[in-house]
């Protein structure tokens, strides 16, 4: 007989919030975020608190660290302190870091600009953040409307995804989100920050609507090596929007982005981004 998984520790819900959790352990925290609304809740402010953080000095995340700083925290800390991981502590340890690191800052004491460290990186985290929140206004504007939610309808399929992927120079795919219940509206072209951007629309039995917004990122992540490389591999970990007027998922994919957006409960949303990824990966 097979045991319930144990309850997800704050460790891993913290893991969660960062996007680096286990695949195993997966299903043990959305149960709990599902079942247990202090768990939601915690949940919740840990990543309002994560992304106030970020938005202080944000493009500071893709910095090295400075040797200095890592020296001046080595000498202030515990020898067992040293070896817990950074990542541990979630978004707590990045705006601790950050808010250590802009003091630095503003002392002029670090001998590298950014150009020297590169400065594409620097622009990665904001350019993330603004296509997410495009894609839940768009999801904002286009769901309610009844009669030209779309461009193009779903029975010119062939046509829309042939237009689109033209139009962003990209071979695209519809993701099949009808084992939950949702089928193609239709799509549509719009602007972005760095050129053009498709959203699909999909619709449930119940008239319920959600959109997937995807576009190339101007900090794109396909060929990022070393340092870039490892922020590179920080995007396009799944993570959890909810700045925006409608929540959504999203990821970054080789430099493209993709954000599934919905006004539903955020386990409904989880599972047809789970399941968009899937099929688009």
């Amino acid at each position: 007989m097979n045991r319930p998984a144990p309850p997800p520790t704050d460790d891993e819900l913290h893991a969660w919030v960062d996007g680096q959790l286990p695949a195993e352990r997966h299903g043990a925290v959305e149960h709990a975020i599902a079942h247990d609304l202090a768990v939601a809740a915690k949940i919740a402010a840990w990543h309002t608190q994560r992304d106030a953080l970020r938005r202080l000095h944000g493009e500071l995340l893709d910095e090295p660290v400075p040797d200095a700083l890592m020296g001046a925290l080595e000498r202030h800390q515990p020898r067992q302190a040293q070896r817990v991981s950074w990542l541990r502590w979630g978004g707590m340890a990045a705006g601790l870091l950050v808010a250590f690191a802009a003091g630095w800052l503003g002392n002029a004491q670090w001998s590298q600009g950014p150009a020297a460290r590169g400065g594409a990186q620097l622009a990665r985290a904001p350019a993330v953040r603004e296509f997410v929140h495009d894609a839940s206004v768009a999801h904002a504007v286009y769901a309610p409307e009844k009669r030209h939610p779309v461009e193009v309808a779903a029975a010119e399929q062939q046509h829309l995804v042939q237009w689109l992927s033209k139009r962003l120079d990209r071979t695209l795919k519809v993701p099949d989100l009808s084992t939950q219940g949702y089928t193609l509206v239709g799509g549509r072209l719009l602007p972005g920050e760095s050129g053009a951007r498709a959203q699909f629309m999909f619709e449930d039995a119940a008239g319920e609507r959600v959109t997937l917004y995807i576009g190339t990122l101007d900090a794109g992540a396909a060929g990022a090596t070393g340092a870039a490389g490892a922020t590179a591999a920080r995007e396009t970990a799944f993570r959890f929007a909810s700045e925006g007027p409608v929540p959504s998922f999203y990821w970054v994919d080789q430099g493209f982005g993709y954000a599934l957006a919905g006004k539903l409960p955020r386990e409904v949303l989880l599972k047809l981004a789970t399941l968009a990824y899937r099929d688009l990966s």
